[in-house]
Formats: C-alpha cells, sequence, structure tokens
C-alpha cells in the first residue's frame, strides 16, 4: 500500500453534528475523550486537517501531555507529529497557531491559488509545500508524498469535506467516532463528512471493531472502512 495507514478521529454529537451551525469549533469532548485524541496523536506520525479547519479555527494539533511528548523523544521521534494541512488557497496568517505552536515539521498540499508570494513567504518560514496543478489538492497525490516523507500513520481531524472526499477515495482505513450525549440541530451544522454525497448503492460500508460506553455519557466508536485502496 503506497500510502500511510489513515484514520479518522471525530467527536460528534448524538445528531452527528461535529460543530454548531456558527462553525467556530465548538466544544463536543469530554475531558476523557481529550486525553484519548492526546494519545492518538502521540501515537501518529503526522495529524491532518483540512482548509476550512485550518483557516477557521487555526487548530495547534501539539501534544498536550507532557509525559507524551517524552515518550515520543525517548523513542527518537519529535516531541509532536507533523502537522498536514490540504488548502485550495493557503492564505495563512504568519502568526497562525498551526505554523508557530509546538516546533515541528509542517507540511501543506495547495494549489495554484495560492498566490506566490504567498508560497514564498511560507516557504521563508520553513513550511513545506506541495503545489498541485488542477482545481483542488489531489488526495491520491498527497498520499504517495506522504508515504514518501516517511509518514505511516496518519491521524485525520477533519473537517467534514475532507473527510468524506478521503473516504469517498477509499483512503481511509479506520474510523474513530466519540459521540457525545447532545445534541446540535441546525440544517447547517456539519456532520463528519459533507461533500457531494453518495448514492444508497455507493454508500462506504463500515465493520464495527468495538463500542465503548463511558461514564460522562459518551459513546466510543470504533470501525474499520471495508472499502480501501
Amino acid at each position: 500500500m503506497n500510502r500511510p495507514f489513515v484514520f479518522i478521529n471525530v467527536a460528534m454529537t448524538a445528531d452527528g453534528k461535529i460543530d454548531t451551525f456558527a462553525r467556530k469549533g465548538a466544544a463536543i469532548s469530554s475531558q476523557r475523550d481529550k486525553e484519548r485524541v492526546d494519545k492518538l496523536r502521540a501515537e501518529s506520525d503526522a495529524v491532518m486537517v483540512g482548509g476550512r479547519t485550518l483557516l477557521d479555527e487555526d487548530p495547534k494539533l501539539t501534544v498536550k501531555s507532557e509525559s507524551l511528548r517524552a515518550e515520543r523523544v525517548a523513542r527518537g521521534l519529535p516531541p509532536n507529529p507533523i502537522k498536514v494541512g490540504i488548502v485550495t488557497n493557503a492564505e495563512i496568517e504568519t502568526h497562525s497557531k498551526f505554523l508557530r505552536e509546538g516546533g515541528g515539521r509542517v507540511v501543506i498540499f495547495t494549489t495554484h491559488r495560492t498566490s506566490n508570494e504567498q508560497l514564498a513567504s511560507l516557504r521563508s518560514q520553513n513550511v513545506e509545500m506541495f503545489v498541485h496543478e488542477g482545481e483542488r489538492v489531489d488526495l491520491r497525490k498527497t498520499m504517495r508524498t506522504l508515504h514518501e516523507l516517511g509518514i505511516n500513520r496518519l491521524m485525520v481531524e477533519g473537517g467534514a469535506t475532507l473527510n468524506f472526499e478521503l473516504l469517498r477515495l477509499g483512503l481511509v482505513d479506520e474510523i474513530s467516532a466519540y459521540v457525545a450525549p447532545m445534541i446540535f440541530g441546525g440544517k447547517n451544522a456539519p456532520t463528519m463528512a459533507a461533500g457531494s454525497g453518495l448514492e444508497r448503492g455507493e454508500a462506504v460500508p463500515l465493520k464495527l471493531i468495538r463500542a465503548e460506553n463511558w461514564e460522562d455519557g459518551g459513546v466510543l466508536l470504533h470501525y474499520k472502512v471495508e472499502r480501501v485502496l
């Protein structure tokens, strides 16, 4: 398989929303789930987000636990995993937490919609830039490149469009979903997977590997994706 092992991690409400209609990164995870996510990051070579998540939420994508960072260093790894951004137009502010926090390697895949000036600015900040020819980033090509960069385990933290495209293309191996005991509602509130959608006969099949009921009222679901490339 000429790509990393890819898993999507998501926290969502009981009605499947990963944010409110306001799209400002509403808190969904419990404290226990935050600790689980931190451990997943520490076990990954890289963490990927899509353009809307990157530009609107500006995530740090760092390992918060000092002990988990120390364990990575003891294994000969940097304290934090590589950050990977998929963004059509990489108009990222120079003070971005995504770029600045954690002191680790940052890799961005973009298109020619990103200006030459912005490309030069990001490269001057030691960001590794890969520019694809089409209107959108070629995710299959991206996965091959990440594999060539030595990334064997890739964690995907959204958003909905990126999740859908990776699933549609058969580029996801597993999904971990924390379902919180709350309802957001809202027809414009994002779900785990958005994009153009699929007909029933093209639905991505999943196999439930594990389900856990947590004392915080949430449920952790772990799926294997049964259609992969």
